[in-house]
């Protein structure tokens, strides 16, 4: 754990690195760029192999997709409980989405103009859902359930199998009550390049959504351009900015819930403006990872990746995480909502004691898949809006054309384009 407080000599210079982390690992893009080379040239062979490697699993391109049968058997196998709270974020998810449904729009700038928007769902999407060390049921919801509220006709996801190649039936449960249409046992960077530039049996997708490893974040990169991509989001954060009001013990429990998603690269930030807690918070975190199962991953993120920052005021502590942006950010103050307003870049915003990032994670409606690395200064999160085409729709009267044919000539002949021009002309000549 890592304390800085005010009166280090050296407390800016070591704030300015904590802003300058990355989500990328540069030292991965060139194995990466391989892969998806083998991929993009060998289709179905390159597949086998890379699942060999990577996830020890034997496939063919018959066993790829996960069939019909075994997705509607995996709901007998999942618990009771995990079926409702499966349904219940579906349900939840999809409210969210259909109150940010875009609706097509006109209006008449002009006599004889009608200028507008109109929206069309993509046609193919691909929605990523992280395997590794834990199953990321919710991942499925927070992907393909709103693809499937946009109205996308082909939602495809994918997951890394196990070591049976076997996909966690809870994930092929959400999977079927998200809206999902296709299953791939795929994983990693072999299946980020499956879906963007497709094999002979796996058609290729318009747009690749979903979180992933610092492997798959490098892929999205590479592949952005053979295809759509939603934002780029590695490894997990969380910023909390407290006051004397917060519980020492609601801050450790929050921070370690990020901290044990199992890279090793996540990170954990406290901004306080109370230094007693930079005294108190790390005992409890120390307290409460004892008991954790995930132990082992969260001593790593312990070690390296949880730090507690002293603020001087309220506004500071504002200042400080509008440059950290970080993915989520909790706001555990007097006045909560009235401090949001000065945060400028965030992934998402929780207030209160009572509002605990993992209810994001799970069931609160907004997708959890956001923005890391500082990614927020210039991504959002996944939205519905982000699995629609928009389309100006512009309309033009005679009489608003001949109105405006003088500037528009002008930007012809300054930009050197006759027939741009021409095609105003040519229209003027006719009765």
């Amino acid at each position: 754990m890592t304390i800085l407080r005010r009166i280090d000599p050296d407390y800016a210079t070591r704030l300015d690195a904590l802003m300058q982390r990355s989500a990328f690992d540069p030292n991965i893009e060139a194995d990466v760029a391989q892969i998806l080379h083998q991929v993009r040239t060998r289709g179905n062979e390159a597949l086998i192999e890379f699942a060999r490697r990577f996830d020890r699993v034997e496939l063919t391109p018959a066993t790829f997709r996960v069939p019909q049968e075994e997705i509607d058997a995996a709901g007998d196998r999942v618990d009771r409980r995990t079926r409702k709270a499966i349904q219940t974020a579906v349900r939840q998810v999809r409210e969210f989405a259909r109150n940010r449904l875009p609706k097509p729009w006109v209006f008449a700038p002009r006599q004889g103009v009608l200028a507008g928007e109109r929206f069309a769902p993509l046609s193919r999407v691909g929605c990523y859902v992280p395997g590794g060390t834990a199953p990321l049921v919710s991942t499925v919801v927070h992907t393909a359930a709103l693809a499937a509220a946009a109205g996308v006709p082909e939602i495809v996801v994918t997951t890394p199998p196990g070591p049976d190649a076997a996909i966690h039936p809870a994930i092929l449960y959400a999977a079927r009550k998200a809206g999902a249409t296709e299953i791939y046992r795929l994983g990693g960077v072999y299946a980020i390049g499956a879906l963007a530039f497709g094999t002979e049996t796996i058609a290729k997708v318009e747009k690749i959504v979903g979180p992933g490893n610092a492997y798959v974040t490098a892929a999205k990169r590479q592949v952005y351009g053979y295809v759509a991509l939603d934002l780029v989001a590695g490894p997990s954060e969380i910023m909390i900015i407290a006051d004397d009001s917060a519980d020492p013990r609601f801050i450790a429990a929050d921070m370690l819930s990020q901290a044990e998603h199992g890279s090793g690269r996540e990170q954990a930030v406290l901004v306080t403006t109370c230094a007693q807690l930079l005294d108190r918070v790390p005992a409890e975190i120390r307290a409460q990872a004892a008991s954790l199962r995930r132990r082992e991953c969260i001593e790593e993120v312990i070690g390296k990746g949880i730090f507690l920052i002293e603020a001087g005021d309220r506004q500071e502590a504002a200042a400080i995480a509008s440059r950290y942006a970080p993915e989520h950010l909790e706001i555990m103050t007097r006045n909560a909502g009235a401090l949001a307003k000065n945060i400028t870049a965030a992934g998402a915003i929780f207030l209160g004691p009572w509002t605990p990032e993992p209810v994001g994670d799970f069931v609160a409606g907004p997708s959890h898949v956001l923005p890391t690395g500082g990614a927020a200064r210039h991504f959002s999160g996944l939205t519905v809006e982000q699995f629609f085409r928009r389309m100006s729709v512009v309309h033009y009267q005679r009489n608003a054309l001949l109105a405006e044919c003088e500037t528009l000539d002008r930007f012809a002949v300054e930009e050197g384009l006759d027939a741009h021009g021409n095609s105003i002309r040519v229209r003027l000549k006719h009765p």
